[in-house]
């Protein structure tokens, strides 16, 4: 009878380092292919830039032209996405911003790019490359570098709001002198005062966008935010879907936390709320309720019969402010709840506190909205620059899987 084999501890160690071998090549193969897939060139099957929008007015003995959004475009060579995606950059920004992260990595767009999507990347109205008629558009605001500092880069420094020491992801030290901050606060540049004139030239340009390019995904960040329900409403058969990355809000009335001054309302100035001391209202009411900009409800909004609101009479959470709501019966939106709508959320974000309130207004008002806020699935410690920080990439991505999911191509017409 044969005897079994027996393995020495010799030829267990053997044994043990060979097969460890065969798993670290097959893991640094796979890791070359994933590297390799990263860094494949972009191939480009067409590009430009163009304007759309804009009109000419009468202006001290001159006729410029007004209302106009700069927009560039990339094609890529395997398009296999049927709609483009329209990128809406928010206050104080232009569309750079989705091109490329301070830290020199690439932006959202060539993400979607690499995922078969054609990107129209806007410079709003009198931002950027849009150019600013002062004659027309009147006084300007920038954002100082304290209030950038405090909302944007180094918010767990100064916590001013409960969520601001949860920030982890901001590329490298976010101080004034490093680079990287450098470069991003390098790319703010002002906007107009006016923010009514504002609001409704880029809705009309992002419009004119529309139907120039066909149906399209529109990607809106914090103060474009806005546009996307009017824009709705004016383009319905052309907006398939709306994303917000912290679209602007709350609703109602613009939630004040001490610091920098947020559209010219300090917290000194700001209505006290009962039960918190750490939020205040901004005494300026949003007369359509998610803003100034004219929206469409059912029954309809007019002089005689303005929307009415009412406060919670308590947060939903410690850490979270009393939202603003329709008083009932609730007017429903015109339209903008015919599409996908998606609602990204960070978890440090100065819009953290509120960031469930617009949601509620909107699914009060007749809105089916998915709100995913980033820390529920393992995406933690992001501000409101989601875009621009370490992991900007991951968050990319869920946008990807929840297009896949809700923005199917349409059906093949009948032969």
């Amino acid at each position: 009878m044969q005897r079994p084999r027996q393995t020495t501890a010799v030829g267990w160690s053997a044994l043990v380092a060979g097969k460890l071998l065969v798993v670290l090549l097959f893991c640094s193969c796979l890791y070359s292919t994933i590297s390799r897939a990263a860094d494949e060139p972009l191939m480009i099957a067409r590009q430009g830039n163009f304007y759309v929008g804009g009109k000419y007015v009468e202006s001290n003995g001159d006729m410029p032209m007004v209302g106009q959004a700069f927009v560039e475009f990339q094609i890529p060579q395997r398009q296999t996405q049927p709609y483009p995606i329209v990128m809406v950059h928010g206050g104080g920004q232009t569309g750079s911003g989705w091109i490329s992260t301070p830290d020199g990595r690439e932006g959202w767009a060539q993400y979607f790019l690499r995922r078969g999507y054609a990107i129209y990347v806007v410079d709003q109205v009198a931002r950027g490359r849009s150019a600013y008629i002062a004659d027309v558009y009147g006084a300007s605001r920038a954002q100082t570098r304290e209030y950038v500092m405090q909302r944007f880069s180094t918010m767990e420094k100064y916590n001013l709001w409960p969520q601001a020491k949860l920030h982890t992801q901001w590329p490298d030290n976010a101080e004034p002198g490093n680079p990287i901050f450098d470069n991003y606060f390098a790319s703010n540049v002002p906007s107009m005062e006016n923010r009514g004139i504002q609001g409704r030239m880029n809705v009309d340009a992002l419009a004119a966008l529309l139907d120039r390019i066909g149906p399209a995904i529109v990607l809106v960040h914090s103060q474009s935010g806005q546009y996307g329900w009017p824009l709705a409403q004016v383009r319905p058969a052309l907006v398939k879907a709306i994303v917000g990355a912290e679209p602007t809000g709350p609703p109602v009335h613009d939630l004040v936390v001490p610091g920098a001054t947020r559209f010219g309302m300090d917290f000194t100035n700001a209505t006290a709320v009962e039960g918190t001391a750490q939020f205040r209202d901004d005494p300026r009411l949003k007369r359509y309720g998610l803003s100034d900009l004219p929206m469409e409800y059912s029954p309809p909004v007019t002089a005689e019969a303005p929307l009415a609101f009412v406060q919670q009479d308590n947060a939903e959470g410690h850490d979270l402010a009393k939202c603003w709501r329709q008083k009932e019966p609730a007017r429903k939106l015109v339209a903008v709840g015919d599409r996908p709508v998606l609602y990204l959320a960070a978890e440090a974000s100065f819009y953290a506190p509120w960031n469930h309130c617009t949601v509620g207004y909107l699914r009060q008002a007749g809105v089916n909205i998915d709100f995913v806020k980033l820390a529920d699935i393992g995406l933690r410690g992001n501000g409101h620059m989601m875009m621009m920080e370490k992991n900007s990439e991951a968050i990319a991505q869920v946008i990807v899987e929840w297009l896949a999911k809700n923005v199917p191509a349409p059906a093949p017409a009948a032969r």
